[in-house]
Protein backbone atom coordinates (compact mmCIF):
# COMPACT_ATOMS: atom_id res chain seq x y z
CA UNK A 1 0.00 0.00 0.00
CA UNK A 2 1.33 3.46 -1.02
CA UNK A 3 2.15 5.75 1.65
CA UNK A 4 0.32 8.84 1.36
CA UNK A 5 1.85 11.52 3.83
CA UNK A 6 -0.62 13.91 3.78
CA UNK A 7 -2.75 11.99 5.24
CA UNK A 8 -0.96 10.62 7.86
CA UNK A 9 -1.83 11.44 11.42
CA UNK A 10 0.24 10.49 14.83
CA UNK A 11 -2.46 8.44 16.89
CA UNK A 12 -0.95 8.74 20.67
CA UNK A 13 -2.69 5.25 22.18
CA UNK A 14 -1.95 2.33 24.39
CA UNK A 15 -0.34 -0.78 23.09
CA UNK A 16 -2.59 -2.73 21.33
CA UNK A 17 -2.86 -6.94 20.76
CA UNK A 18 -2.77 -7.73 17.23
CA UNK A 19 -3.02 -11.52 15.13
CA UNK A 20 -1.05 -11.17 12.41
CA UNK A 21 -2.52 -12.79 9.17
CA UNK A 22 0.24 -12.17 6.69
CA UNK A 23 3.67 -10.51 5.25
CA UNK A 24 3.10 -7.14 3.34
CA UNK A 25 5.39 -6.78 0.07
CA UNK A 26 7.78 -4.56 2.08
CA UNK A 27 8.23 -7.10 4.93
CA UNK A 28 5.50 -5.97 8.00
CA UNK A 29 2.72 -8.16 9.23
CA UNK A 30 -0.47 -7.25 8.21
CA UNK A 31 -3.35 -7.72 10.51
CA UNK A 32 -6.46 -5.65 11.15
CA UNK A 33 -8.00 -3.53 13.24
CA UNK A 34 -11.69 -1.61 13.37
CA UNK A 35 -11.71 -2.59 9.87
CA UNK A 36 -8.77 -1.48 8.77
CA UNK A 37 -5.39 -3.23 7.88
CA UNK A 38 -2.75 -2.52 10.13
CA UNK A 39 1.01 -2.91 9.07
CA UNK A 40 3.10 -3.91 11.96
CA UNK A 41 6.83 -3.76 11.77
CA UNK A 42 8.87 -6.55 13.23
CA UNK A 43 5.54 -8.95 13.56
CA UNK A 44 5.72 -12.31 11.64
CA UNK A 45 2.22 -14.33 10.09
CA UNK A 46 0.93 -16.36 12.63
CA UNK A 47 2.24 -14.19 15.54
CA UNK A 48 0.13 -12.09 18.18
CA UNK A 49 2.43 -9.42 19.21
CA UNK A 50 1.54 -6.08 21.54
CA UNK A 51 2.08 -3.89 19.20
CA UNK A 52 2.45 0.71 19.74
CA UNK A 53 0.54 2.69 16.96
CA UNK A 54 2.48 4.64 14.71
CA UNK A 55 0.64 6.60 12.59
CA UNK A 56 -2.78 5.86 10.75
CA UNK A 57 -3.74 7.31 7.00
CA UNK A 58 -6.71 6.91 4.97
CA UNK A 59 -6.54 3.51 3.84
CA UNK A 60 -4.31 1.64 6.77
CA UNK A 61 -2.53 1.87 10.03
CA UNK A 62 1.50 1.71 10.74
CA UNK A 63 2.28 0.09 13.92
CA UNK A 64 5.82 -1.44 15.69
CA UNK A 65 5.85 -4.38 17.56
CA UNK A 66 7.02 -3.81 20.89
CA UNK A 67 6.40 -7.47 22.38
CA UNK A 68 5.60 -10.66 20.78
CA UNK A 69 2.92 -12.53 23.27
CA UNK A 70 2.42 -15.93 20.32
CA UNK A 71 5.52 -16.44 18.18
CA UNK A 72 5.20 -17.78 14.97
CA UNK A 73 7.84 -21.00 14.34
CA UNK A 74 10.37 -19.27 11.89
CA UNK A 75 10.87 -16.44 14.54
CA UNK A 76 14.70 -15.71 15.23
CA UNK A 77 17.00 -14.03 16.88
CA UNK A 78 18.46 -11.20 14.70
CA UNK A 79 22.39 -12.04 14.20
CA UNK A 80 22.72 -8.16 14.02
CA UNK A 81 22.78 -6.14 17.28
CA UNK A 82 21.63 -3.10 15.43
CA UNK A 83 17.86 -5.00 13.28
CA UNK A 84 15.61 -2.91 15.61
CA UNK A 85 16.34 0.37 14.23
CA UNK A 86 19.03 0.02 10.82
CA UNK A 87 17.08 0.24 7.23
CA UNK A 88 19.43 -2.30 5.86
CA UNK A 89 17.52 -5.30 7.04
CA UNK A 90 13.76 -5.67 7.62
CA UNK A 91 13.29 -9.54 7.91
CA UNK A 92 16.08 -10.54 10.39
CA UNK A 93 13.96 -11.99 13.16
CA UNK A 94 12.91 -14.64 9.98
CA UNK A 95 14.33 -18.12 9.16
CA UNK A 96 15.83 -17.15 5.98
CA UNK A 97 13.93 -20.07 4.07
CA UNK A 98 11.19 -18.55 5.66
CA UNK A 99 11.44 -14.88 3.89
CA UNK A 100 11.80 -16.59 0.35
CA UNK A 101 8.87 -18.80 0.93
CA UNK A 102 6.66 -15.41 2.19
CA UNK A 103 8.43 -14.02 -0.89
CA UNK A 104 7.12 -16.58 -3.62
CA UNK A 105 3.90 -16.32 -2.33
CA UNK A 106 4.09 -12.44 -2.65
CA UNK A 107 5.03 -12.70 -6.40
CA UNK A 108 2.59 -15.13 -6.76
CA UNK A 109 -0.03 -12.85 -5.32
CA UNK A 110 0.74 -9.78 -7.41
CA UNK A 111 0.43 -12.25 -10.20
CA UNK A 112 -3.22 -13.55 -9.62
CA UNK A 113 -4.01 -9.54 -8.02
CA UNK A 114 -2.60 -7.43 -11.08
CA UNK A 115 -1.58 -9.68 -13.47
CA UNK A 116 -4.88 -12.08 -13.47
CA UNK A 117 -3.05 -14.66 -14.24
CA UNK A 118 -1.14 -17.72 -12.41
CA UNK A 119 2.23 -20.00 -13.69
CA UNK A 120 1.73 -23.27 -15.48
CA UNK A 121 4.75 -24.03 -13.06
CA UNK A 122 6.21 -22.71 -9.72
CA UNK A 123 10.22 -22.88 -9.77
CA UNK A 124 12.17 -23.84 -6.87
CA UNK A 125 13.13 -20.70 -5.26
CA UNK A 126 17.28 -19.71 -6.14
CA UNK A 127 19.06 -19.13 -3.23
CA UNK A 128 22.85 -18.46 -1.93
CA UNK A 129 25.12 -17.25 0.98
CA UNK A 130 22.73 -15.10 3.52
CA UNK A 131 25.22 -13.45 5.43
CA UNK A 132 27.86 -11.32 3.94
CA UNK A 133 26.95 -11.52 0.58
CA UNK A 134 26.11 -8.03 -0.54
CA UNK A 135 28.60 -6.64 -2.72
CA UNK A 136 27.07 -3.12 -3.28
CA UNK A 137 26.10 -0.68 -1.29
CA UNK A 138 25.78 3.13 -0.43
CA UNK A 139 26.30 4.10 2.93
CA UNK A 140 25.42 6.94 4.69
CA UNK A 141 27.97 9.28 6.62
CA UNK A 142 26.91 11.99 9.74
CA UNK A 143 29.39 13.35 11.63
CA UNK A 144 27.31 13.57 14.95
CA UNK A 145 29.36 16.25 16.79
CA UNK A 146 27.02 15.73 20.07
CA UNK A 147 28.64 12.30 20.03
CA UNK A 148 31.94 12.69 18.89
CA UNK A 149 32.22 10.39 16.24
CA UNK A 150 31.46 10.13 12.76
CA UNK A 151 28.61 7.44 11.59
CA UNK A 152 29.03 5.43 8.47
CA UNK A 153 26.53 2.68 7.84
CA UNK A 154 23.06 2.29 6.56
CA UNK A 155 20.14 4.92 6.75
CA UNK A 156 17.76 4.23 9.85
CA UNK A 157 14.76 3.15 9.12
CA UNK A 158 11.83 5.52 8.50
CA UNK A 159 14.76 8.22 8.65
CA UNK A 160 17.28 9.92 7.22
CA UNK A 161 19.88 9.51 10.13
CA UNK A 162 22.24 7.13 10.21
CA UNK A 163 22.09 4.30 11.93
CA UNK A 164 25.14 4.03 14.75
CA UNK A 165 26.84 0.67 13.50
CA UNK A 166 30.03 -1.12 14.38
CA UNK A 167 29.78 -3.78 11.77
CA UNK A 168 27.13 -5.08 9.01
CA UNK A 169 26.41 -8.58 8.98
CA UNK A 170 25.03 -8.45 5.21
CA UNK A 171 28.03 -6.64 3.71
CA UNK A 172 30.41 -8.57 2.34
CA UNK A 173 32.80 -8.97 5.68
CA UNK A 174 36.23 -7.07 3.87
CA UNK A 175 33.65 -4.32 3.82
CA UNK A 176 31.40 -4.67 7.06
CA UNK A 177 33.47 -5.51 9.34
CA UNK A 178 35.76 -2.13 8.93
CA UNK A 179 32.82 0.54 9.41
CA UNK A 180 34.97 1.92 12.78
CA UNK A 181 37.68 2.09 10.77
CA UNK A 182 36.18 4.27 7.96
CA UNK A 183 34.10 6.19 10.68
CA UNK A 184 37.98 6.65 12.33
CA UNK A 185 39.21 7.67 8.80
CA UNK A 186 36.45 10.23 7.91
CA UNK A 187 36.96 11.64 11.32
CA UNK A 188 40.53 12.99 10.19
CA UNK A 189 39.83 14.81 7.36
CA UNK A 190 39.28 18.00 6.77
CA UNK A 191 36.06 17.11 4.66
CA UNK A 192 34.25 15.29 8.09
CA UNK A 193 30.95 17.12 7.61
CA UNK A 194 31.18 17.15 3.78
CA UNK A 195 31.15 13.36 3.00
CA UNK A 196 28.01 12.46 2.82
CA UNK A 197 28.32 9.14 1.27
CA UNK A 198 30.36 6.31 0.74
CA UNK A 199 29.95 3.70 -2.31
CA UNK A 200 30.75 0.12 -1.84
CA UNK A 201 31.53 -1.98 -4.55
CA UNK A 202 33.48 -5.20 -4.39
CA UNK A 203 34.54 -7.09 -7.23
CA UNK A 204 36.34 -10.77 -7.31
CA UNK A 205 39.35 -8.88 -7.45
CA UNK A 206 39.40 -5.83 -5.45
CA UNK A 207 37.28 -3.89 -2.60
CA UNK A 208 35.99 -0.44 -4.08
CA UNK A 209 35.34 2.49 -1.85
CA UNK A 210 34.03 5.98 -3.99
CA UNK A 211 34.17 8.79 -1.30
CA UNK A 212 31.42 11.28 -2.52
CA UNK A 213 32.71 14.65 -1.32
CA UNK A 214 30.74 18.34 -1.53
CA UNK A 215 34.65 20.24 -1.08
CA UNK A 216 37.52 19.04 -2.92
CA UNK A 217 39.78 17.42 -0.49
CA UNK A 218 43.31 18.68 0.57
CA UNK A 219 46.51 17.11 -0.24
CA UNK A 220 46.47 15.46 3.59
CA UNK A 221 43.21 14.46 2.72
CA UNK A 222 44.14 12.37 0.23
CA UNK A 223 46.87 10.71 1.71
CA UNK A 224 45.16 9.37 4.55
CA UNK A 225 42.40 8.14 1.94
CA UNK A 226 45.74 6.71 0.14
CA UNK A 227 46.87 4.94 3.14
CA UNK A 228 43.93 3.65 4.16
CA UNK A 229 43.74 1.89 1.09
CA UNK A 230 46.92 0.63 1.08
CA UNK A 231 46.26 -0.21 4.88
CA UNK A 232 43.42 -2.36 3.96
CA UNK A 233 44.01 -3.59 0.31
CA UNK A 234 41.12 -0.89 -0.76
CA UNK A 235 41.06 0.84 -3.95
CA UNK A 236 39.80 4.44 -3.08
CA UNK A 237 38.17 7.06 -5.70
CA UNK A 238 36.81 10.11 -5.00
CA UNK A 239 33.53 12.11 -6.55
CA UNK A 240 33.38 15.39 -5.73
CA UNK A 241 30.50 16.09 -8.91
CA UNK A 242 27.74 14.55 -10.32
CA UNK A 243 28.03 10.75 -12.37
CA UNK A 244 31.17 11.52 -14.77
CA UNK A 245 33.70 12.90 -12.17
CA UNK A 246 34.54 9.83 -10.58
CA UNK A 247 38.66 9.59 -10.03
CA UNK A 248 40.52 7.14 -8.85
CA UNK A 249 42.63 8.01 -6.11
CA UNK A 250 44.91 4.92 -5.17
CA UNK A 251 46.42 2.90 -7.15
CA UNK A 252 46.43 5.24 -10.48
CA UNK A 253 45.66 2.14 -12.54
CA UNK A 254 42.41 0.31 -10.49
CA UNK A 255 40.59 -2.73 -12.09
CA UNK A 256 37.04 -4.39 -10.80
CA UNK A 257 35.99 -7.56 -12.10
CA UNK A 258 33.36 -10.59 -11.30
CA UNK A 259 33.52 -14.03 -12.80
CA UNK A 260 30.61 -15.95 -14.35
CA UNK A 261 32.71 -19.39 -13.97
CA UNK A 262 30.29 -21.73 -15.38
CA UNK A 263 30.32 -19.70 -18.59
CA UNK A 264 33.86 -18.31 -18.79
CA UNK A 265 33.38 -15.00 -19.02
CA UNK A 266 34.83 -12.22 -17.20
CA UNK A 267 33.16 -8.88 -16.87
CA UNK A 268 35.20 -5.61 -15.62
CA UNK A 269 33.70 -2.47 -14.31
CA UNK A 270 33.73 0.87 -12.48
CA UNK A 271 32.66 0.76 -8.99
CA UNK A 272 29.46 3.18 -10.21
CA UNK A 273 28.62 0.67 -12.76
CA UNK A 274 25.24 -1.00 -12.02
CA UNK A 275 26.59 -4.26 -10.87
CA UNK A 276 23.99 -7.61 -8.90
CA UNK A 277 24.67 -7.22 -5.43
CA UNK A 278 24.82 -11.08 -4.66
CA UNK A 279 27.64 -12.24 -6.91
CA UNK A 280 26.57 -16.02 -5.90
CA UNK A 281 23.01 -15.76 -6.31
CA UNK A 282 23.98 -13.22 -9.68
CA UNK A 283 25.90 -17.15 -11.09
CA UNK A 284 22.59 -19.44 -10.43
CA UNK A 285 20.50 -16.29 -11.81
CA UNK A 286 22.42 -16.10 -15.47
CA UNK A 287 22.59 -19.94 -15.09
CA UNK A 288 18.34 -20.44 -15.11
CA UNK A 289 18.41 -17.57 -17.52
CA UNK A 290 20.24 -19.70 -19.53
CA UNK A 291 18.65 -22.62 -19.20
CA UNK A 292 15.07 -21.58 -19.18
CA UNK A 293 16.02 -19.55 -22.93
CA UNK A 294 17.12 -23.23 -24.12
CA UNK A 295 19.05 -21.25 -27.59
CA UNK A 296 19.51 -23.41 -30.45
CA UNK A 297 22.34 -23.12 -32.11
CA UNK A 298 22.42 -20.07 -34.81
CA UNK A 299 19.58 -18.23 -32.89
CA UNK A 300 18.96 -14.82 -32.93
CA UNK A 301 18.98 -13.19 -28.81
CA UNK A 302 17.61 -9.77 -28.17
CA UNK A 303 18.78 -8.93 -24.48
CA UNK A 304 17.10 -5.53 -23.08
CA UNK A 305 18.38 -3.28 -20.46
CA UNK A 306 21.69 -5.42 -20.86
CA UNK A 307 23.66 -3.48 -18.91
CA UNK A 308 27.19 -4.94 -18.84
CA UNK A 309 26.43 -7.81 -20.32
CA UNK A 310 25.74 -9.71 -17.70
CA UNK A 311 23.50 -11.93 -19.32
CA UNK A 312 24.49 -11.03 -23.19
CA UNK A 313 27.88 -12.51 -23.13
CA UNK A 314 27.33 -16.23 -21.61
CA UNK A 315 24.54 -16.25 -23.96
CA UNK A 316 27.10 -15.43 -26.91
CA UNK A 317 29.17 -17.84 -25.53
CA UNK A 318 26.70 -20.62 -25.53
CA UNK A 319 25.39 -20.00 -29.12
CA UNK A 320 26.63 -19.78 -32.65
CA UNK A 321 24.03 -17.17 -33.71
CA UNK A 322 23.60 -13.76 -32.47
CA UNK A 323 22.88 -11.73 -29.39
CA UNK A 324 22.04 -8.10 -29.20
CA UNK A 325 22.11 -6.52 -26.29
CA UNK A 326 20.28 -2.80 -25.85
CA UNK A 327 21.01 -0.75 -22.63
CA UNK A 328 20.09 3.09 -22.29
CA UNK A 329 23.58 3.90 -20.60
CA UNK A 330 26.10 4.89 -23.11
CA UNK A 331 28.85 4.25 -20.81
CA UNK A 332 27.62 0.88 -19.88
CA UNK A 333 27.40 -0.16 -23.47
CA UNK A 334 30.88 0.95 -24.04
CA UNK A 335 32.08 -1.33 -21.04
CA UNK A 336 29.72 -4.79 -22.51
CA UNK A 337 31.95 -3.74 -25.83
CA UNK A 338 34.90 -3.72 -23.68
CA UNK A 339 34.26 -6.55 -22.14
CA UNK A 340 33.39 -8.55 -25.24
CA UNK A 341 36.58 -7.66 -27.07
CA UNK A 342 38.30 -9.03 -23.65
CA UNK A 343 36.56 -12.37 -23.59
CA UNK A 344 37.20 -12.82 -27.22
CA UNK A 345 33.23 -13.07 -28.09
CA UNK A 346 32.29 -12.04 -31.54
CA UNK A 347 28.94 -12.44 -32.06
CA UNK A 348 27.13 -9.95 -29.64
CA UNK A 349 26.22 -6.99 -30.79
CA UNK A 350 25.58 -3.66 -27.95
CA UNK A 351 22.99 -0.43 -28.82
CA UNK A 352 22.35 2.28 -26.83
CA UNK A 353 18.20 2.85 -26.55
CA UNK A 354 16.12 4.58 -24.13
CA UNK A 355 13.76 1.49 -23.76
CA UNK A 356 11.37 3.51 -21.55
CA UNK A 357 10.43 5.64 -24.35
CA UNK A 358 9.10 5.63 -27.52
CA UNK A 359 11.07 3.21 -29.98
CA UNK A 360 10.43 4.41 -33.33
CA UNK A 361 12.83 3.88 -35.52
CA UNK A 362 15.55 1.74 -34.49
CA UNK A 363 17.39 -1.04 -36.80
CA UNK A 364 17.65 -3.71 -33.70
CA UNK A 365 13.72 -3.85 -34.35
CA UNK A 366 13.59 -5.06 -38.39
CA UNK A 367 14.05 -8.52 -37.95
CA UNK A 368 12.88 -10.94 -35.71
CA UNK A 369 14.12 -13.10 -32.62
CA UNK A 370 14.20 -16.11 -32.11
CA UNK A 371 14.49 -15.19 -28.28
CA UNK A 372 13.73 -12.78 -25.79
CA UNK A 373 15.17 -11.86 -22.40
CA UNK A 374 14.38 -8.16 -20.15
CA UNK A 375 15.96 -7.32 -17.55
CA UNK A 376 14.30 -4.29 -16.73
CA UNK A 377 14.49 -1.68 -13.72
CA UNK A 378 11.65 -1.73 -11.28
CA UNK A 379 9.24 0.58 -13.84
CA UNK A 380 9.60 -2.25 -15.68
CA UNK A 381 9.13 -2.71 -19.14
CA UNK A 382 5.91 -1.22 -20.25
CA UNK A 383 7.05 0.50 -23.41
CA UNK A 384 9.01 -2.28 -24.88
CA UNK A 385 5.78 -4.37 -24.91
CA UNK A 386 4.51 -2.56 -27.18
CA UNK A 387 6.95 -3.50 -30.05
CA UNK A 388 6.42 -7.25 -28.78
CA UNK A 389 4.63 -8.39 -32.27
CA UNK A 390 7.90 -7.18 -34.32
CA UNK A 391 10.39 -9.08 -31.93
CA UNK A 392 8.27 -11.95 -32.25
CA UNK A 393 10.27 -14.61 -30.09
CA UNK A 394 8.19 -17.26 -29.60
CA UNK A 395 10.32 -17.52 -25.88
CA UNK A 396 10.86 -15.10 -23.34
CA UNK A 397 12.70 -14.57 -20.07
CA UNK A 398 11.86 -11.67 -18.02
CA UNK A 399 13.67 -11.15 -14.97
CA UNK A 400 12.16 -8.77 -12.35
CA UNK A 401 13.11 -6.92 -9.26
CA UNK A 402 9.32 -5.55 -8.77
CA UNK A 403 6.64 -8.50 -8.33
CA UNK A 404 4.31 -5.43 -8.92
CA UNK A 405 5.31 -4.21 -12.59
CA UNK A 406 6.09 -8.50 -13.39
CA UNK A 407 2.61 -9.19 -13.00
CA UNK A 408 1.18 -5.91 -14.73
CA UNK A 409 3.86 -7.05 -17.48
CA UNK A 410 2.87 -10.58 -17.53
CA UNK A 411 -0.60 -9.96 -18.02
CA UNK A 412 0.06 -7.77 -21.11
CA UNK A 413 1.59 -10.46 -22.45
CA UNK A 414 -0.97 -13.18 -21.70
CA UNK A 415 -3.99 -11.34 -22.57
CA UNK A 416 -2.74 -8.80 -25.37
CA UNK A 417 0.19 -10.87 -26.97
CA UNK A 418 -1.13 -14.46 -27.03
CA UNK A 419 1.63 -16.16 -24.68
CA UNK A 420 1.72 -18.44 -21.75
CA UNK A 421 2.82 -17.76 -18.58
CA UNK A 422 5.14 -20.75 -18.22
CA UNK A 423 6.58 -20.71 -15.00
CA UNK A 424 7.82 -18.17 -12.67
CA UNK A 425 9.59 -18.34 -9.68
CA UNK A 426 11.64 -15.92 -6.68
CA UNK A 427 15.32 -15.53 -6.43
CA UNK A 428 16.76 -14.77 -3.15
CA UNK A 429 18.98 -11.47 -4.23
CA UNK A 430 18.47 -9.46 -1.13
CA UNK A 431 18.29 -11.90 2.05
CA UNK A 432 17.14 -10.42 5.51
CA UNK A 433 15.35 -7.85 3.07
CA UNK A 434 12.15 -7.41 1.63
CA UNK A 435 12.96 -7.22 -1.84
CA UNK A 436 12.00 -9.81 -3.86
CA UNK A 437 13.31 -10.50 -7.36
CA UNK A 438 12.42 -12.97 -9.70
CA UNK A 439 12.08 -14.56 -13.39
CA UNK A 440 9.24 -15.96 -15.57
CA UNK A 441 9.19 -17.70 -18.52
CA UNK A 442 6.94 -17.12 -22.12
CA UNK A 443 6.01 -19.32 -24.37
CA UNK A 444 3.46 -17.81 -27.36
CA UNK A 445 0.70 -19.60 -28.24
Amino acid sequence: MARNRRNRRRIPEEPVLLSIESLSHEGRGVAHRNGKAVLVHGALPGEVVQARMVARYSEYESAEAIAVIEAAGDRVDPLCLHADRCGGCSLQHMEPMAQIAAKQQIMLEQLKRIGKIEPQHVFEPLTAQVWGYRRKARLGVRHVAKKGRVLVGFRERNSNYVAELNRCEVLDPRVGTRLLDLSSLVGQLTLIDRIPQIEVAVGDNAVALVFRSLDQPTAEDCELLKAFGRRYDMQIYLQPAGPDSLLPLWPECPELDYRLETHDVRLQFLPTDFTQVNTSLNQKMVDRALELLEPAPGDRILDLFCGLGNFTLPLARSVAGKVVGIEGDAQLIARARDNARLNGIANAEFQVADLTATLAHVDWLHAPYDRLLIDPPRVGALEVLRHIPRIAAPRIVYVSCNPATLARDAGLLVQEHGYRLTGAGVMDMFPHTAHVESIAVFDRG
